[in-house]
């Protein structure tokens, strides 16, 4: 009878974007795969998919109903491991698996960035850590993919039986990669830009958190000096019209181009020129991750995922949240300066390939997963 692995998070689209390598590797294995989330697109390496009522808002009444679904789903199943994502899908698995810690299932749980962090309101204080310490020691071991996170597990004295840092989700590094700068204006021209215009490119929803909003007034602060950059915002969200109204009202609305959801994000970003970030929050920010892999300087704004990835003057810059003035001449000098912009540009995907590629993560998720894939038939008929 092949062990049974159970994967958990608020949504099934989680799972296509970063965590096939993994549920691959566990087929591998000779493992079955089960699927918990809310959604119902096709997942490959998965044996069972569970479509569950599971809601990103902690106080959506529908995740009553999730927990009591994904209950009786590990009660009926009896995994050998659950490893569970997001903050939802880490707060219903960890209550729903309580009693199957008792017969040996081992509980993961990767925090994809902790809502409390150096600097976040009070409010995230009050509300969110108290949750995660308490559900800490229902929990096997705790993954954080950023050192801030795993420095304040520690100091905090979470109760999980292990606590580790892993490099992220990994980042394909045969997918996202830098072209000459021939292939790159071929890109250019394919997508209807002039091998002259400076791209700019920035992918994320479009909501508060990412702030949009920013890079649109920095566009603003610069558009008479380079009036050949072009900021390309990729995504959709719920301040879309907003971003786009502001654009207008600033004077920049031929200079920002809106492209929607995208899954041709790869060669936008080898046909770019520089990567801009601008969000509050960030646990460790993928769309930073391939853009480097993909040869680009990053400016980007001050928060731990960024200085996680940033080296100021190695591979980018960090700028401040409120300084729309500092990342408005931060571009101008890569602008200017076409040798600074390629060496940032090196560097940035050297430490995605000693650090982040997907290889080198699987390898740190496999060494961690033996952990816990010893047999657990013995504790199983001790309790029973």
């Amino acid at each position: 009878m092949p062990k049974k692995v159970m994967f958990c998070a608020t949504v099934d689209t989680h799972f296509e974007s970063f965590h096939l390598p993994y549920l691959k590797w566990f087929k591998e294995q000779g493992w079955e795969v089960h699927v918990a989330a809310n959604g119902d697109i096709p997942l490959p390496y998965v044996d069972q998919k569970f479509n569950i009522s599971i809601e990103r808002s902690p106080f959506s009444l529908k995740n009553i109903t999730a927990y009591k679904e994904l209950k009786e789903i590990i009660d009926k199943n009896e995994y050998d491991i659950i490893h569970c994502h997001t903050p939802m899908g880490g707060v219903i698995s960890r209550m729903a698996a309580k009693e199957a810690r008792n017969i040996g299932t081992k509980l993961i749980y990767t925090a994809h960035g902790f809502h409390f962090f150096k600097g976040a309101p009070l409010i995230n204080w009050a509300f969110y850590y108290p949750i995660e310490k308490f559900l800490s020691k229902y929990t096997d071991c705790l993954i954080t993919i950023n050192k801030e996170d795993y420095h304040q597990a520690l100091k905090h004295r979470f109760n999980a039986e292990h606590i580790k840092h892993i490099h992220g989700v990994g980042i394909n590094i045969d997918v996202f990669f830098p072209v000459n700068q021939l292939k790159k204006n071929i890109l250019k021209d394919h997508y209807g830009y002039s091998k002259q215009d400076i791209l700019l490119f920035y992918a994320a929803e479009f909501n508060k958190n990412k702030n949009q909003q920013y890079l649109i007034k920095t566009l603003a602060l610069i558009k008479k000096q380079a009036s050949n950059v072009r900021l390309l915002l990729a995504g959709d969200g719920p301040l879309l019209e907003d971003c786009k109204k502001l654009a207008i009202n600033l004077g920049v609305g031929e200079m920002v181009h809106f492209l929607g959801y995208r899954s041709d994000i790869d060669k936008l970003l080898k046909m770019s020129d520089i990567a801009v970030a601008s969000s509050l929050r960030e646990g460790l920010p993928v769309n930073i991750m391939e853009a480097m892999a993909s040869g680009l300087a990053v400016i980007a704004t001050d928060n731990r995922g960024h200085r996680e990835l940033i080296q100021n003057g190695e591979n980018g810059w960090i700028v401040s949240t409120n300084g729309v003035q500092e990342m408005s001449d931060k571009i101008k000098l890569l602008i200017k300066n076409e040798k600074l912009r390629s060496g940032f540009g090196k560097q940035a995907r050297k430490v995605i390939e000693e650090n982040y590629a997907i290889s080198n993560v699987l390898n740190e998720k496999s060494q961690l997963y033996s952990l816990f894939m010893e047999d657990k038939e013995e504790k199983r008929w001790a309790v029973h």
